[in-house]
Protein backbone atom coordinates (compact mmCIF):
# COMPACT_ATOMS: atom_id res chain seq x y z
CA UNK A 1 0.00 0.00 0.00
CA UNK A 2 2.66 2.58 0.59
CA UNK A 3 4.73 1.87 -2.47
CA UNK A 4 1.31 2.51 -3.94
CA UNK A 5 0.61 5.64 -2.02
CA UNK A 6 4.00 6.51 -3.20
CA UNK A 7 3.38 5.78 -7.13
CA UNK A 8 0.51 8.23 -7.24
CA UNK A 9 1.83 10.61 -5.22
CA UNK A 10 5.03 10.66 -7.56
CA UNK A 11 2.74 10.82 -10.81
CA UNK A 12 0.45 13.56 -9.39
CA UNK A 13 3.40 15.63 -8.47
CA UNK A 14 4.32 14.51 -12.71
CA UNK A 15 1.61 16.36 -13.72
CA UNK A 16 1.77 19.45 -11.44
CA UNK A 17 4.82 20.79 -12.31
CA UNK A 18 3.14 20.06 -16.34
CA UNK A 19 1.11 22.09 -15.47
CA UNK A 20 2.83 24.72 -14.09
CA UNK A 21 2.94 27.09 -16.56
CA UNK A 22 -0.64 27.09 -17.18
CA UNK A 23 -1.02 27.91 -13.45
CA UNK A 24 1.25 30.98 -14.08
CA UNK A 25 -0.76 31.87 -17.31
CA UNK A 26 -3.94 31.67 -15.21
CA UNK A 27 -2.90 33.77 -12.73
CA UNK A 28 -1.39 36.70 -14.96
CA UNK A 29 -4.39 36.52 -16.83
CA UNK A 30 -7.01 37.13 -13.92
CA UNK A 31 -4.51 39.62 -12.17
CA UNK A 32 -4.29 37.42 -9.14
CA UNK A 33 -1.96 38.85 -6.54
CA UNK A 34 -1.14 36.42 -4.11
CA UNK A 35 0.84 38.34 -1.39
CA UNK A 36 -2.48 41.01 -0.60
CA UNK A 37 -5.33 37.58 -0.79
CA UNK A 38 -2.69 36.13 1.80
CA UNK A 39 -2.59 38.95 3.76
CA UNK A 40 -6.14 40.02 3.60
CA UNK A 41 -8.27 36.64 4.70
CA UNK A 42 -11.60 38.44 4.06
CA UNK A 43 -10.78 39.07 0.45
CA UNK A 44 -9.49 35.67 0.02
CA UNK A 45 -11.97 33.82 0.92
CA UNK A 46 -14.37 36.26 -1.01
CA UNK A 47 -12.20 36.11 -4.39
CA UNK A 48 -12.04 32.50 -4.12
CA UNK A 49 -15.59 31.88 -3.59
CA UNK A 50 -16.96 34.54 -6.41
CA UNK A 51 -15.01 32.50 -9.18
CA UNK A 52 -16.05 28.81 -8.20
CA UNK A 53 -19.73 29.58 -7.46
CA UNK A 54 -20.49 27.96 -10.87
CA UNK A 55 -19.26 24.76 -10.27
CA UNK A 56 -19.53 24.62 -6.63
CA UNK A 57 -22.25 22.47 -6.41
CA UNK A 58 -21.10 19.94 -8.24
CA UNK A 59 -17.88 19.92 -7.06
CA UNK A 60 -19.05 19.34 -3.83
CA UNK A 61 -20.94 16.01 -4.36
CA UNK A 62 -18.12 14.88 -6.71
CA UNK A 63 -15.36 15.06 -4.47
CA UNK A 64 -16.68 14.18 -1.59
CA UNK A 65 -18.81 11.05 -3.67
CA UNK A 66 -22.42 12.36 -2.34
CA UNK A 67 -21.71 12.11 1.43
CA UNK A 68 -21.77 16.39 2.01
CA UNK A 69 -25.65 15.70 1.78
CA UNK A 70 -25.82 12.71 4.34
CA UNK A 71 -23.23 15.33 6.12
CA UNK A 72 -26.30 18.08 6.12
CA UNK A 73 -28.98 16.04 6.81
CA UNK A 74 -27.35 14.28 9.40
CA UNK A 75 -26.47 17.93 11.09
CA UNK A 76 -29.98 19.17 10.79
CA UNK A 77 -31.01 16.32 12.43
CA UNK A 78 -29.18 16.21 15.18
CA UNK A 79 -29.96 20.10 15.39
CA UNK A 80 -33.57 19.25 16.52
CA UNK A 81 -35.35 21.45 13.75
CA UNK A 82 -39.55 21.89 13.43
CA UNK A 83 -41.66 24.38 11.87
CA UNK A 84 -41.58 26.69 14.89
CA UNK A 85 -37.86 27.23 14.26
CA UNK A 86 -36.06 30.76 13.00
CA UNK A 87 -33.38 29.21 11.18
CA UNK A 88 -30.66 31.88 9.70
CA UNK A 89 -27.93 29.61 7.59
CA UNK A 90 -24.59 31.66 7.61
CA UNK A 91 -21.76 30.82 5.06
CA UNK A 92 -24.87 29.36 2.84
CA UNK A 93 -23.30 29.24 -0.81
CA UNK A 94 -26.20 27.85 -2.88
CA UNK A 95 -28.01 27.10 -0.09
CA UNK A 96 -28.14 23.47 0.29
CA UNK A 97 -28.40 23.46 3.83
CA UNK A 98 -31.60 26.14 3.68
CA UNK A 99 -33.41 23.58 1.04
CA UNK A 100 -32.81 20.36 2.78
CA UNK A 101 -34.07 22.43 6.22
CA UNK A 102 -37.40 23.71 4.24
CA UNK A 103 -38.18 20.00 3.54
CA UNK A 104 -37.63 19.21 7.13
CA UNK A 105 -40.85 21.63 7.72
CA UNK A 106 -38.89 24.59 8.69
CA UNK A 107 -40.24 27.81 7.02
CA UNK A 108 -38.83 30.83 8.53
CA UNK A 109 -35.31 30.54 6.75
CA UNK A 110 -32.63 33.44 6.29
CA UNK A 111 -29.59 32.90 4.13
CA UNK A 112 -25.92 34.71 4.79
CA UNK A 113 -22.88 34.88 2.86
CA UNK A 114 -20.59 37.04 2.08
CA UNK A 115 -20.14 36.19 -1.57
CA UNK A 116 -22.76 37.48 -4.05
CA UNK A 117 -22.19 35.14 -6.73
CA UNK A 118 -23.43 32.30 -4.41
CA UNK A 119 -26.32 34.15 -3.05
CA UNK A 120 -27.25 34.49 -6.70
CA UNK A 121 -27.14 30.73 -7.71
CA UNK A 122 -29.29 30.49 -4.21
CA UNK A 123 -31.84 32.81 -5.86
CA UNK A 124 -32.15 30.96 -9.01
CA UNK A 125 -31.96 27.44 -7.58
CA UNK A 126 -35.41 28.45 -4.54
CA UNK A 127 -37.47 31.39 -5.43
CA UNK A 128 -38.75 31.28 -2.11
CA UNK A 129 -35.38 32.81 -0.37
CA UNK A 130 -35.73 35.41 -2.56
CA UNK A 131 -35.84 38.81 -0.46
CA UNK A 132 -34.59 36.71 2.66
CA UNK A 133 -30.97 36.40 1.90
CA UNK A 134 -27.95 39.02 2.58
CA UNK A 135 -24.75 39.67 1.71
CA UNK A 136 -22.20 39.54 4.99
CA UNK A 137 -19.87 38.65 6.94
CA UNK A 138 -20.32 36.56 10.06
CA UNK A 139 -18.32 39.01 12.21
CA UNK A 140 -20.70 41.44 11.50
CA UNK A 141 -24.47 40.51 10.93
CA UNK A 142 -27.04 43.67 10.92
CA UNK A 143 -29.80 41.17 12.56
CA UNK A 144 -32.16 41.80 15.55
CA UNK A 145 -30.99 40.81 18.70
CA UNK A 146 -32.47 37.59 19.93
CA UNK A 147 -34.73 36.98 17.13
CA UNK A 148 -33.28 33.95 15.74
CA UNK A 149 -33.58 30.02 16.88
CA UNK A 150 -31.35 28.44 14.83
CA UNK A 151 -28.02 29.00 13.34
CA UNK A 152 -26.35 26.91 10.73
CA UNK A 153 -23.44 26.63 9.12
CA UNK A 154 -21.54 24.00 6.86
CA UNK A 155 -17.78 24.39 6.33
CA UNK A 156 -18.11 27.51 6.71
CA UNK A 157 -16.55 28.72 10.24
CA UNK A 158 -12.91 28.33 8.92
CA UNK A 159 -13.36 31.14 6.37
CA UNK A 160 -14.11 33.18 8.66
CA UNK A 161 -11.43 36.16 9.27
CA UNK A 162 -11.78 36.22 12.86
CA UNK A 163 -13.87 32.94 14.41
CA UNK A 164 -14.25 34.42 18.04
CA UNK A 165 -15.52 37.42 16.49
CA UNK A 166 -18.05 35.56 14.77
CA UNK A 167 -19.37 33.79 17.49
CA UNK A 168 -20.19 36.93 19.89
CA UNK A 169 -22.47 37.30 16.73
CA UNK A 170 -24.00 34.25 16.94
CA UNK A 171 -24.59 35.12 20.33
CA UNK A 172 -26.30 38.37 20.44
CA UNK A 173 -28.66 37.39 17.57
CA UNK A 174 -29.65 34.00 18.88
CA UNK A 175 -32.63 33.96 21.32
CA UNK A 176 -32.08 32.48 24.81
CA UNK A 177 -31.55 28.49 24.53
CA UNK A 178 -31.27 28.84 20.34
CA UNK A 179 -28.40 26.80 19.30
CA UNK A 180 -25.51 27.00 16.61
CA UNK A 181 -25.07 23.92 14.34
CA UNK A 182 -21.66 24.00 13.32
CA UNK A 183 -20.39 21.26 10.32
CA UNK A 184 -16.78 21.30 9.80
CA UNK A 185 -14.07 18.82 8.26
CA UNK A 186 -11.66 17.83 10.75
CA UNK A 187 -8.35 15.17 10.15
CA UNK A 188 -9.40 11.78 11.16
CA UNK A 189 -7.13 10.77 14.24
CA UNK A 190 -6.75 7.01 12.82
CA UNK A 191 -2.85 7.25 11.43
CA UNK A 192 -3.52 5.09 8.49
CA UNK A 193 -7.54 7.22 7.66
CA UNK A 194 -4.99 10.40 8.33
CA UNK A 195 -2.63 9.51 5.66
CA UNK A 196 -5.16 8.17 3.15
CA UNK A 197 -7.43 11.53 4.24
CA UNK A 198 -4.18 14.02 3.73
CA UNK A 199 -3.15 12.40 0.00
CA UNK A 200 -6.66 13.18 -1.48
CA UNK A 201 -7.07 16.24 0.33
CA UNK A 202 -3.60 17.40 -0.82
CA UNK A 203 -3.11 15.70 -4.47
CA UNK A 204 -6.43 14.55 -5.62
CA UNK A 205 -8.92 17.03 -4.68
CA UNK A 206 -6.85 20.20 -5.60
CA UNK A 207 -6.24 18.74 -9.30
CA UNK A 208 -9.77 17.72 -10.17
CA UNK A 209 -10.98 20.44 -8.75
CA UNK A 210 -8.72 22.76 -10.57
CA UNK A 211 -9.79 21.37 -13.67
CA UNK A 212 -13.14 21.75 -13.62
CA UNK A 213 -13.36 24.62 -11.92
CA UNK A 214 -10.88 26.30 -13.80
CA UNK A 215 -9.60 28.02 -10.70
CA UNK A 216 -6.68 26.25 -9.05
CA UNK A 217 -5.67 28.32 -6.50
CA UNK A 218 -9.03 27.71 -5.22
CA UNK A 219 -8.63 23.91 -4.73
CA UNK A 220 -5.07 24.57 -3.13
CA UNK A 221 -7.19 26.89 -0.58
CA UNK A 222 -9.54 24.11 0.73
CA UNK A 223 -7.19 21.05 2.00
CA UNK A 224 -4.52 23.82 3.29
CA UNK A 225 -7.34 26.37 5.22
CA UNK A 226 -8.49 22.68 6.39
CA UNK A 227 -5.62 21.11 7.98
CA UNK A 228 -4.29 24.62 9.53
CA UNK A 229 -7.90 25.04 11.23
CA UNK A 230 -7.35 21.65 12.46
CA UNK A 231 -4.02 22.70 13.79
CA UNK A 232 -4.96 25.74 15.38
CA UNK A 233 -8.35 25.97 16.14
CA UNK A 234 -10.33 24.86 19.22
CA UNK A 235 -14.00 25.20 18.06
CA UNK A 236 -15.36 23.87 21.61
CA UNK A 237 -13.29 26.34 23.46
CA UNK A 238 -13.87 29.26 21.45
CA UNK A 239 -18.01 28.38 21.81
CA UNK A 240 -17.43 28.32 25.87
CA UNK A 241 -15.91 31.45 25.62
CA UNK A 242 -17.94 33.55 23.64
CA UNK A 243 -20.97 32.50 25.66
CA UNK A 244 -22.36 29.23 25.26
CA UNK A 245 -23.62 27.16 27.16
CA UNK A 246 -24.24 23.20 26.75
CA UNK A 247 -22.05 22.02 23.46
CA UNK A 248 -22.15 18.68 22.01
CA UNK A 249 -19.99 17.37 19.26
CA UNK A 250 -20.17 14.50 16.87
CA UNK A 251 -18.24 12.84 14.63
CA UNK A 252 -18.95 11.30 11.13
CA UNK A 253 -18.06 9.20 8.34
CA UNK A 254 -14.82 8.13 10.43
CA UNK A 255 -14.01 11.09 11.94
CA UNK A 256 -13.38 13.08 8.89
CA UNK A 257 -16.44 15.40 9.55
CA UNK A 258 -17.26 16.81 12.51
CA UNK A 259 -21.24 18.45 13.72
CA UNK A 260 -20.86 20.51 17.13
CA UNK A 261 -24.16 21.69 18.39
CA UNK A 262 -24.23 25.17 20.66
CA UNK A 263 -26.79 26.00 23.34
CA UNK A 264 -27.07 29.42 24.32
Amino acid sequence: MIFALWSAKYLFNWWRRKIKKEEFEYNHKHQINHSVLKDDKKKQVKFIFENIAGKYDFLNHLLSFGLDSYWRKKALKLSGLNSDSILLDVACGTGDVAIEAKKMGVTKIFGADFSFNMLKLFNSKSKWIRGNNIQLVAENMPVKSGSITNITVAFGVRNFYNIEEGFKSFINVLKQNGKATILEFRLPKNIILRILYKFYFNNILPFIGGIISGNREAYKYLPNSVEDFDKKIDIVALLKKTGFSKIEKYNLTFGTVQVIIATK
